[in-house]
């Protein structure tokens, strides 16, 4: 993998484990001898102290730790829809901030990881969303699946927008969100024959970053032994 390499980390929905498996790809990055870093460019929901779990999160699991303005551009206190709590703030949300700060980052790292707010299209002021801030960004998406009932679904509408963009694809991790989905098996296989990407990981339920990152491998690299097994239904 080359230097300077940078992935934007997308997901089926909220809270479907995008800054879990960003953490992961962090370890993963790291067990290979490269730097890396992640930024949260916009996060809603912070504490009493003015820290937010997913930007903490991400910045225990970097090995730099920049400004936290750079990883974190825009942060709104309530944990609501973005363009609603920039709303409610009287703030605006500026990709070309939230771009500038990504170039910065990537001159402290090896790879860099730009996760991500809610799912694909979420809206990020009245005329702008997060698939605009990608594309800004042009860089290749690594999309998570929540692995629940209804995730086929929510996944192939998730890449046909991200194709509508003109944006590609370089992957996808299943992340097992739900430890009693049934059919597990071959609701994965489903995704696999029509998602135009590599499968890069299946996550299990409890697994930690650290642990997770054993199982997942970067786009364009081998799949760990670990994961070459069948999987329960």
């Amino acid at each position: 993998m080359k230097n300077g390499h940078a992935w934007f980390i997308t997901g089926t929905d909220t809270e479907i484990g995008k800054t879990f498996v960003a953490c992961a790809l962090l370890h993963a990055l790291r067990r290979t001898g490269l730097s890396a870093l992640a930024m949260k460019p916009i996060a809603a929901g912070f504490d009493e102290n003015g820290f937010n779990d997913d930007v903490e999160r991400l910045l225990a699991a970097s090995s730099v730790q920049p400004p936290r303005a750079l990883v974190n551009p825009y942060g709104f206190r309530a944990a609501i829809a973005p363009h609603i709590a920039a709303e409610e703030e009287g703030r605006s949300i500026e990709l070309a901030h939230i771009v500038d700060a990504f170039a910065q980052l990537q001159a402290m790292a090896d790879a860099v990881l730009v996760e991500g707010v809610g799912g694909f299209c979420v809206p990020l002021g009245a005329s702008c969303d997060t698939a605009d801030l990608a594309a800004l960004l042009k860089l290749p998406l690594i999309l998570v699946v929540g692995m629940r009932l209804g995730c086929i679904n929510h996944a192939l509408l998730t890449q046909q927008a991200i194709a509508a963009r003109g944006l590609p694809l370089a992957g996808w991790v299943a992340n097992r969100i739900d430890p009693a989905m049934s059919r597990f098996a071959e609701n994965l296989a489903a995704l696999q024959a029509r998602l135009p990407a590599p499968l890069l990981g299946v996550v299990e339920y409890g697994m930690t970053p650290e642990q997770a990152a054993l199982t997942l491998r970067l786009p364009d690299q081998p799949l760990p032994a670990i994961t070459q097994m069948r999987f329960p239904g």
